[in-house]
């Protein structure tokens, strides 16, 4: 892999900002035409994507259908969800697959004869429909990705590249006669410590969630909601920000901290117990451990309040040794390393904020409010996981939106004006900081007050003193923007701060309870489902 020298702002035809899955189908599509920067903020794979232990949901199994994959996916989303939408992205799951065998990632197969993968089921599906590879799926497709991309070449990854905020017609030379547009992205290069310009024609937003905004999380260091706080700067919609999905099962351990332990568990017949060995899923729903996630987090929440616990159990050891070792190597592994056998005793789990359902909202072909600006992945409010997403849909989704966005970009080619003159990057009337302690103090303090006011269960009072809190921390912080050179830690804040402003506010909107936003001060659902959409134009500090 070649990395072309960054301070050549004019290389590329389209910058997409984000390596998972993602950014790299978006990426390997495209450079079939188009030559393509691809934009890492740290390493190439230290996204979320690699992270991902489950799978990837399709109809592959003989009896099951896109109906009943639709549906499923539309019980989990509590009716929020936009129907075009989930059939889109249903109906092209099997092809998103076999592309991705085509690239060598290698799903477990199946061995009875009658499935061509090993399919395995998780909470909310009504079907076997997860294609896998072991237990560390999103590793084996991050590395596919990377691989062919790497190889590519009409593709340069350029890593290490902190993306800042999108060039659009305020920062072309003589904007006054300037079209709203999407012309390319300022970034942070880490390496040579100053912001670089990536100017393009086309610009595809990949950059994943905001789960970091919370003090407890699954996600990697780098999910700080850079995308979504990007695109509401440069003018683009953000919708259903109060539903961030809390996983209910990552490991509660004093020396880790974002190890999840995946939804396959007890797809596979885990059971979630208290310390006393008691299981407690059959007091919250029928569906015991296989109900939907939110559903789950609640119930494990509500035990841990009851009985003042730091943690519950999940139990594999009732399973054959040889089965959990044999489909959870990683996790297995990983857990022996710690002193845990999950063979032979329970792992203590809690839940812990994992994935964004809101986001920059899209159209089928990935395309923002902002002209120039597509977007593909959790960064995205596409209008498949409504209130809450179905286990093993978000590697779906970035596949089927990472082409769909690709294909869009070739298709209007042609009409796509020629680059406007770009203003570099002006530090002239800034300093350096000499105070980095207040970056740091007012990140411990966001995902604190986050965790504690806006977390799994909400209440009108807390969310208006996280509403208080969010106000005098985004004032602090623009002072602290506005007077110094900017750094990782400090753009990472910024756009903390924003996308936290952006979930309180979605949720202080939403006076019903639905999927993953539960308040006590309105536990009904109301009838009609809507969607929670921010217009920046529209909303005032």
């Amino acid at each position: 892999m070649t990395r072309r020298a960054p301070h050549d702002p004019h290389a590329h035809d389209v910058i997409v900002i984000g390596s998972g899955a993602a950014g790299l189908t978006a990426a390997l599509n495209l450079a079939q035409h188009l030559k393509v920067a691809v934009l890492a903020k740290g390493d190439l794979d230290a996204g979320s994507t690699a992270w991902a232990q489950g799978g990837i949901a399709a109809v592959l199994e003989a009896g099951d259908t896109y109906e009943s994959h639709i549906e499923d996916t539309m019980v989990a989303g509590a009716g929020l969800n936009h129907r075009a939408t989930v059939e889109y992205v249903v109906e092209k799951a099997a092809a998103a697959i076999d592309r991705l065998a085509d690239l060598g990632v290698p799903f477990n197969e199946g061995g009875d004869g009658t499935n061509r993968w090993h399919l395995t089921r998780e909470g909310g599906h009504s079907h076997r429909r997860i294609v896998h590879v072991d237990d560390a799926t999103g590793w084996a497709v991050q590395q596919a990705l990377h691989h062919a991309a790497a190889h590519h070449p009409n593709i340069t990854l350029v890593p290490g590249m902190v993306a800042l905020d999108l060039i659009t017609e305020r920062h072309v030379e003589g904007e006054r006669f300037a079209a709203r547009r999407c012309h390319g992205v300022y970034a942070f290069d880490t390496e040579a410590r100053q912001v670089r310009r990536f100017v393009a024609r086309a610009v595809v937003m990949a950059t994943g969630g905001a789960s970091r905004v919370y003090q407890y999380s699954t996600n990697p260091d780098g999910s700080t909601g850079d995308g979504i706080a990007m695109a509401w700067r440069a003018g683009c919609r953000v919708s259903n920000m109060e539903f961030n999905q809390f996983h209910p099962t990552c490991l509660y351990h004093p020396q880790v901290k974002n190890f999840l332990v995946s939804e396959a568990l007890r797809g596979e017949g885990g059971r979630l117990m208290l310390p006393s060995g008691e299981r407690f899923m059959e007091r919250h729903d029928k569906r015991l451990e296989l109900a939907p996630r939110d559903v789950v987090a609640r119930a494990i929440d509500a035990e841990m309040k009851r009985l003042g616990l730091s943690h519950v159990l999940l139990d594999m050891s009732h399973l054959d040794p040889d089965f959990v070792r044999g489909h959870f190597p990683m996790i297995h592994g990983r857990l022996l390393d710690l002193g845990i056998d999950c063979t032979i005793q329970p792992i203590p789990v809690v839940p812990a904020a994992h994935y964004s359902c809101g986001g920059v909202l899209v159209d089928l072909a990935g395309r923002t409010d902002l002209p120039g600006l597509w977007a593909a992945g959790e960064v995205t409010q596409s209008g498949l996981h409504g209130a809450n997403r179905l286990a093993s849909n978000s590697l779906l989704e970035c596949l089927v939106f990472g082409q769909a966005a690709a294909d869009d970009i070739i298709a209007g080619w042609q009409d796509r004006a020629p680059q406007p003159e770009i203003r570099p990057w002006d530090e002239s009337r800034v300093t350096s900081s000499d105070e980095e302690v207040v970056v740091a103090h007012n990140w411990a303090e966001l995902r604190r007050f986050m965790w504690d006011y806006v977390g799994i269960v909400r209440t009108d009072k807390r969310l208006e003193r996280a509403s208080h809190r969010v106000k005098l921390l985004r004032k602090e912080v623009q002072d602290y923007y506005g007077h110094f050179r900017v750094t990782p830690d400090l753009i990472e804040l910024r756009n903390l701060v924003t996308v936290a402003d952006l979930i309180v506010r979605s949720a202080r909107q939403r006076r019903e309870s639905r999927g993953l936003h539960f308040t006590t001060d309105y536990p009904a659902t109301l009838n009609e489902a809507r969607d929670t959409v921010l217009d920046p134009v529209l909303v005032r500090s």
